[in-house]
Formats: structure tokens, sequence, C-alpha cells
């Protein structure tokens, strides 16, 4: 009696090598800021970690997110977007911890608290990479996914990612605080005016693909651009209270803040449609 050898499809099995080779790309590309930056190294170190735990979970949703509108391969469904969503957490892991250990931030004899801290800390926008490279690094035709049909809500999501990952490249960093402490409220004013005109002019105005179509201007700036800086003010308080930025402050200083760090995230919340 003779059993039959396992049937393996030699052509799937090598379009997911080079689906998970370019996570892998996608991850370095999208993180190597983070990882190169002090404030992210003292933040794995010192961060509480009930802090670093909420930072996780409450990343996971949001991987899933981009996995659904977007993923590192082409499969599609319920099980392959969770497939991905690990295998993404993953590269983000794998990714900031050869990287980290490359740059001596992580010695060998670190304490592991330590050095779990500095690499899980990196694991979330390195898996946030892995799942966009699908998107701006094929030349197979990835640009077409879910994306293209998402409802308001998933734009608002998409929006929210678009905003963290541009967040945390800045909110760890001193310099926030300094900008909220010198600004005016003129100077405020003006960043909020800004904010919203460049979140309003990328995604409606600037003639990119993937732009939203709106019949009349004011419909649009109502129905997206001010949601949309809205998601990106409050993705900006958590990042701020996720490294422990808003302790400590006054609540005017904290509203300053929040509106500075909201310049890029606004910015983020734009591009996110253009670039997912």
């Amino acid at each position: 009696m003779t059993t039959a050898a396992p049937f393996i499809d030699l052509r799937r099995e090598r379009g997911y090598a080079r689906d998970l080779g370019r996570a892998f790309a996608g991850a370095l590309i999208f993180n190597i800021p983070l990882l190169m930056t002090m404030e992210m190294w003292e933040q794995g170190v010192v961060m509480d970690r009930w802090r670093l735990l909420v930072f996780i979970l409450a990343g996971l949703p949001l991987l899933y997110g981009l996995a659904y509108y977007a993923g590192f391969s082409k499969r599609r469904g319920f099980r392959n977007d969770v497939l991905d969503t690990a295998v993404a957490l993953a590269v983000g892991f794998v990714t900031a911890s050869v990287l980290l250990v490359l740059f001596a931030v992580v010695q060998w004899d670190a304490p592991p608290r330590e050095a779990l801290g500095m690499v899980a800390l990196q694991a979330i926008p390195g898996a946030m990479g892995a799942l966009l490279a699908r998107r701006q690094m094929s030349g197979d035709g990835g640009g077409e996914g879910e994306e293209d049909e998402a409802s308001y809500v998933g734009e608002l999501f998409l929006m929210a990612a678009g905003a963290l990952f541009f967040a945390l490249n800045v909110a760890p960093t001193e310099e926030m605080i300094l900008i909220a402490y010198k600004a005016t409220p003129v100077h405020v004013l003006a960043l909020i005016a800004v904010s919203l005109a460049l979140l309003h002019a990328i995604v409606f105005s600037a003639g990119f693909a993937g732009q939203e179509e709106a019949d009349h201007p004011l419909i649009a700036f109502f129905h997206f651009t001010l949601p949309g800086y809205a998601v990106a003010l409050g993705v900006s308080l958590f990042a701020l209270w996720i490294f422990g930025r808003v302790e400590g402050h006054s609540l005017e200083g904290v509203v300053q803040t929040v509106i500075v760090l909201g310049f890029p995230a606004a910015i983020g919340a734009a591009a996110a449609r253009l670039l997912v």
C-alpha cells in the first residue's frame, strides 16, 4: 500500500516567499527612522510595561485592518487576513531584533526586560510597513484590493492608521514639547488651519491616485476632512499618552502638544488613503 506524496504548489510557494521578502523590505523601509531614534530606545527601557502592553494590544486590530485592506500577500479572507497579521507581527519583531542588535542598541547581555521592551515597541510600526509593502513595492498589479471598496468607517480607519504611523515618528521626541511651549495662541490657531488645509488639499485637490472624489468641496470638507482631523488629534493624544508625554503638564500644554503632533498626524491621515 503506497501513500501519495503531499502535493506542493511550487509557484504558490515561490510567490509567498516573494511576498514575505517584500514584507521584510517594507518593515525595514517604513521602520528605519524609528529604529535609529534614541528616544524610541529609551522609551523601550523606561516605558511602563502596562503601557507597552496597551500599545501592542491596540496595534493588533490595527494590523488586522491593514491586512484586510492591503495585506502583504494577495490571499484574501478572514483566515488569510489573520495569518497575514501574525506573520507581519513576526516580521516586525525579527526586523527590530536584528537591526537593534546590529546597531549595538540591544547588547547580548542586556536585561531581558529592556531588550524585549525596545524590540516590542518597534515591532508594531515594522509590522505596519510589512503589511503596506505589497501596495507600495509590488510591480504585479498589487494596487487593487479591498481598500478600493472601503466604507466610510473604513476610510476613517485608514486615516487613523496613517496618522499613527506618522505620529509615532515624532511623538517620543522632546521637540514636540518644545514646539508646543514656544507656540503662542496665534501659532496654534494657524497650525490648526494649515493642518486642515493640507489634509483637505492632499486628499481632495492634489490630483493623486487614490484620492477621494466629492461633488462639492464643502461637502468633502465636513464629510472627510474635519472627521479626519479629529481622528488625527485623537491618535496624537493616544501616542502622547503611550509615551508618557501628558503627565505633569497643564491642560493647556497638553492641548497645544496634541495640536502640534496633530500636524504630522493629519498629513499621515491624508497620505494613508494614497499609500494604502
